[in-house]
């Protein structure tokens, strides 16, 4: 577990000794040097890997880069090489990318070639010890289901094709991960810990797509060789309140075992979701403005309390 300390502060409010200060700065590591060649280093395999993609642009190209650049980080990451460390973990992130790429241009994006990519990433994920592998691992699950982020000139879009499937999926995902982190040592506590948030992430978009437009199940119905258009089989109503179910459950839970990243996430989604419902409803007037930003700040205050209280208890 990391955490971050104001030690001068600590140290003026008297919970500190100066000689505790001395001590906890001694054990932390300041090598800026070796953190400045890093990067530039880093900087350059990624200048090199990107030209010679570009010279010779094929998807194989790009996976022999990628498992050529995550071998040369995993060597750094199990040999525990701390001087190198920021390179082993860019080498790790760009080779494991590269490598997913490669793949899902080589498959065109077909369903065989995200699962490869989804299983390559996770289990890169557990060898190197990675929090961000194993995201992207959860991210390239939910793509499985169709899963996808667009952009176009100064607009993000955002499409969850499956939103049932998404919210029961990624819940089971996030309980089987947090389940297994009670067992595991500290660097694969941090990753299962990693998997099971963002998979809660996922579950609060999948409600908030469902919340907005239902779900035809479209994947049951093209299993079954049915049309996939028609009448909506889940209703948006469901996911609106089967939404809000979960967030005031999920932060009860969080509250009562002291899991504040959790009381923080359902605050901010059921923010999301009170604004959604709100002027979905009532529209964007004077009036439906201020009374959501009044609730807001009564949510925000909410939340700044039960932060307050959680740091004085630790």
């Amino acid at each position: 577990m990391k955490i971050t300390l104001d030690i001068s502060r600590l140290v003026e409010q008297g919970k500190l000794t100066a000689a505790e200060a001395e001590r906890l700065k001694g054990l932390a590591s300041h090598d800026t040097g070796s953190l400045g060649v890093n990067v530039l280093i880093g900087f350059g395999v990624i200048a090199v890997a990107s030209g010679a993609v570009a010279l010779v642009p094929t998807p194989l190209t790009a996976v022999l880069i990628g498992v050529a650049l995550f071998a040369a980080g995993l060597m750094v990451a199990l040999r525990d090489l701390q001087q190198w460390s920021v390179l082993g973990q860019i080498c790790l992130v760009i080779g494991a990318l590269m490598f997913a790429g490669g793949v899902i241009a080589y498959g065109e994006g077909s369903l065989a070639a995200m699962l490869i990519v989804t299983a390559a990433l996770a289990l890169a994920a557990i060898a190197a010890r990675s929090s961000l592998l194993i995201a992207l691992a959860v991210l390239a699950a939910s793509a499985c289901l169709g899963a996808k982020t667009g952009y176009t000139h100064a607009v993000y879009s955002l499409a969850i094709f499956e939103p049932t499937l998404t919210v029961l999926l990624f819940s089971a995902l996030a309980y089987a991960a947090y389940s297994v982190s009670h067992s595991l040592p500290a660097d694969y506590e941090r990753v299962a810990l990693t998997a099971a948030r963002t998979s809660v992430l996922l579950v609060n978009v999948g409600f908030w797509i469902g919340s907005l437009w239902g779900d035809p199940l479209m994947l049951l119905r093209g299993l079954n060789r049915a049309q996939a258009r028609g009448d909506i089989v889940v209703p948006d109503y469901l996911f609106s309140i089967g939404w809000a179910v979960a967030l005031v459950a999920a932060g009860l839970w969080a509250a009562k075992a002291n899991r504040r990243w959790l009381v923080n996430a359902a605050a901010v989604f059921g923010a999301i979701h009170f604004y959604t419902q709100w002027f979905e409803k009532l529209g964007a007037t004077p009036a439906s403005v201020l009374l959501g930003g009044l609730v807001m700040l009564g949510i925000a205050f909410a939340l700044w309390s039960f932060n307050k209280r959680a740091a004085a208890a630790a």
